[in-house]
């Protein structure tokens, strides 16, 4: 089991008003330096068809679909021990600090792409934080008992916080 520091830096505004955050990067997401990397994780399809917006294709096209419906997204752990992409291996967790992203954007809520990182999350930052989050089933391919269409389903509960409140730019 090899240890692992997280290469990429979180995704945030000060407008983003909904935090997901998965677990650690995969090795695909580690060699891109970006976020849900592996062409078989579902988490950009799935975002695009929550937010009702072609799937982004390109990292520029994620950063801006993502910024321009005000989500911010992050992992937890900042670096952990980890045999390749699996989550049920990792050991040794040091949390991401969210408290940059929390004091300067008005977070409505804090999601989880997997139960691992709502375990995690749960252990490690939320006595931080004081803030609880929902945890959404994850995008991954190794969770193939949900479909596309069935994840689309439950995802789509992120629209409710991000309409909650308007951006300041919106007032």
């Amino acid at each position: 089991m090899e240890r692992e520091i997280h290469p990429i830096p979180p995704l945030w505004n000060e407008e983003s008003r909904i935090l997901i955050l998965g677990s650690f990067p995969s090795v695909k997401s580690r060699e891109g330096r970006f976020f849900y990397h592996h062409p078989r994780n579902r988490f950009w399809a799935v975002m695009a068809k929550v937010l009702e917006c072609p799937v982004p294709e390109t990292v520029e096209e994620k950063k801006e679909m993502l910024l321009a419906h005000r989500t911010a997204l992050w992992d937890v752990a900042a670096s952990c021990s980890i045999h390749g992409s699996s989550d049920s291996s990792i050991r040794d967790v040091v949390p991401n600090d969210l408290g940059e992203i929390l004091e300067h954007a008005n977070i409505n809520q804090i999601f989880t792409n997997g139960t691992t990182a709502f375990r995690l999350y749960r252990k490690y930052t939320e006595p931080i934080t004081g803030r609880p989050a929902i945890c959404l089933p994850s995008t991954s391919p190794a969770n193939a008992a949900w479909s596309l269409q069935r994840l689309e389903g439950e995802w789509y509960r992120i629209r409710t916080y991000l309409d909650e409140q308007p951006a300041e730019a919106d007032l």
